[in-house]
Formats: structure tokens, C-alpha cells, sequence
């Protein structure tokens, strides 16, 4: 039986109190842009204000239903169903944008995701191929599957896994898809498995390819795009932006977008402008922040995590 309680599988929040201390909480407006489970959110709770907002977001149904569980025991929450990439529309329904203190992201896929076999995130147990961090919208990673051309994904997986034989690969995945449909997470893994010529040690070789393809069904690079153009407009002055990020891809996002704000925009020669006129928008916090040995040891999937912190000038 697929289980359905928002409390099914456990969630190790990662960096918790190094990202809620980042965001240095007070009796503001706050955005938790991935609540998962509510890790963060529920100690950024502990140091709110009485007079305080916190407005949680997430893709995820399963995550909602947990959202609104907290929603109901406190009163300073508000839930929204959405993407963090449709947060500005959000906060400008709720006269929020422009004020908020800080805004939270804990990118990529949750525990609770990877664990749970029917959501099919994994190759370490049988699931249907979904993939769908809202398994209520959008083609699933198994219908895409079914249609793509070789060379679109052959693409995918070396753009969002950098993955070394994505020809290879995909030219395996269209074979096998003409003898039958791919269906299930362990079928897929079986055919990269076999297509891939170099399996590097301590990484199932379906890896790179379970990551590519998970990031383009739920375009989590193109979400991260649009809320961080967003988060200037959001944030209130003074006010915080703490992105969590699990691969390099979405960190090289992150760390661009801080350093272009805090150089400003990009100005012809010889302009006599003296430096303090440069319209710079943030500034960086703080060096980038990674979990403690202890933590990596307790939660193994911290090891990659790095956090990374911007102010609102």
C-alpha cells in the first residue's frame, strides 16, 4: 500500500541552524521557498515575533498537507501550493513584496522523496518512473521518456548530470524504450547501468542520469532563475536571501547572481561615476558554509550541501 501520511518518512533538515541563524530572525516577514517537511520553518518559528509571517512554499502535496498541519497549530503561517519560481506572485496577493526579511531555499529533492519507492526519485527500490516533485502536474520522467528525441536527451543528461557517455546512454534508453515502455526506476537504472562503459567507485553509474533527468522534469534550474531575478523586488532593505544548493549546477547559479548584484550592472568605460554610485543591490554574507563533520556523519546526503547567504542593500 503507497503510503500516504505526511509523516511516512523521516527528513534530516541539513545546515538547520546555521541557515536560520543566517537569516538572523526577528519579528519580520519570512519565506521558507521549499518547506519539505518543515525543518527549518519550525525553528525559524521558535524566533519569530509574536506579530511575525512566515509563508511557506513547496511543489510537493505531500509537503503541503505537512504545511498546513503547522498552518493550524500557528496562526503566523500562511501555505502556498505553488513554486518558489511563483513566489512574486504570491507575496504581491498578500501586499508582501517588498518587505520581506528573508527568504529561504533548501533546493533539490527532498528525503522523504528519495525514500518513498512510489515517488520515483531512486534507483535503490522498484517505483513507477515519476519523478514529479508534484506528481499532479506536468508529464512524468516515464511519459517523457516515451517521445523524447535521442540527441534532446542526450543533451539533458550531459547538460544537468555532466554526464561524460550521455550519447551512449540515450542511444541505449531509445533502443530499449522501442522493445518496451520504461516503466519502473529500477528498469531504467538496469539499461544505464549496462550502456555506461566507466562506473566510477561508490557511484551507481545511474546516477549522474537519475539527477539530469529529475532536474529537467521539474525545471528546477529555471525555477531557481526566476525566483532569485525575483528576490531583490521581494526582499525588504537589510532583508536576507539563504540558498541552500546540492550540486554544482544550481550553487554556480547562486554564486553568479550574488556576485552580479554586488557589482551592479555593467557600465561603459571611462563613465565618470565615482564607486559609491554603482547601483549595487546585495552583498554576499559570510563565506559559503558547509555541514560540520558531525553533521555529514549523522546525515551522509549533507555532504554536498553548501550554503550560501546575500543581504539586500
Amino acid at each position: 500500500m503507497t503510503p500516504t501520511s505526511a509523516e511516512t518518512f523521516s527528513h534530516d533538515t541539513v545546515l538547520l541552524h546555521e541557515t536560520v541563524a543566517a537569516l538572523q530572525v526577528a519579528d519580520g516577514v519570512y519565506v521558507d521557498g521549499t518547506f519539505g517537511r518543515g525543518g527549518h520553518s519550525r525553528l525559524l518559528l521558535e524566533q519569530l515575533g509574536p506579530t511575525g509571517q512566515l509563508v511557506v512554499v513547496d511543489k510537493d502535496p505531500q509537503a503541503i498537507a505537512a504545511a498546513h498541519e503547522l498552518a493550524e497549530q500557528d496562526a503566523r503561517v500562511s501555505v502556498c501550493h505553488v513554486s518558489f519560481a511563483d513566489l512574486k506572485t504570491q507575496l504581491q496577493q498578500r501586499d508582501l513584496a517588498g518587505r520581506v526579511n528573508g527568504i529561504l531555499l533548501d533546493l533539490g529533492v527532498s528525503s522523504p522523496q528519495l525514500d518513498d519507492a512510489s515517488r520515483g526519485f531512486s534507483f535503490r527500490a522498484d517505483g513507477p518512473l515519476d519523478m514529479r516533485m508534484d506528481p499532479t502536474s506536468g508529464v512524468s520522467a516515464a511519459q517523457w521518456l516515451m517521445h523524447v528525441g535521442e540527441a534532446d536527451l542526450a543533451n539533458v543528461l550531459f547538460r544537468y548530470g555532466d554526464e561524460r557517455y550521455s550519447r551512449r546512454i540515450a542511444r541505449a534508453i531509445v533502443r530499449a524504450r522501442g522493445e518496451a515502455p520504461i516503466t519502473t526506476t529500477l528498469q531504467l537504472a538496469d539499461i544505464v547501468s549496462k550502456a555506461h562503459p566507466a562506473w566510477e567507485r561508490h557511484k551507481h553509474p545511474a546516477t549522474r542520469s537519475f539527477q539530469a533527468i529529475r532536474i529537467h522534469i521539474n525545471a528546477e534550474l529555471a525555477d531557481l532563475e526566476a525566483l532569485l531575478a525575483d528576490c531583490v523586488e521581494l526582499l525588504a532593505p537589510g532583508g536576507r536571501l539563504a540558498v541552500i544548493t546540492f550540486h554544482s549546477l544550481e550553487d554556480r547559479l547562486v554564486k553568479q547572481f550574488i556576485r552580479e548584484q554586488e557589482q551592479g550592472p555593467e557600465l561603459p568605460p571611462g563613465l565618470p561615476i565615482l564607486e559609491a554610485e554603482i547601483p549595487r543591490t546585495m552583498k554576499k554574507v559570510g563565506k559559503p558554509i558547509k555541514a560540520s563533520a558531525a553533521e555529514v556523519q549523522g546525515n551522509i546526503r549533507s555532504r554536498s550541501a553548501t550554503l550560501r547567504v546575500a543581504e539586500k542593500l
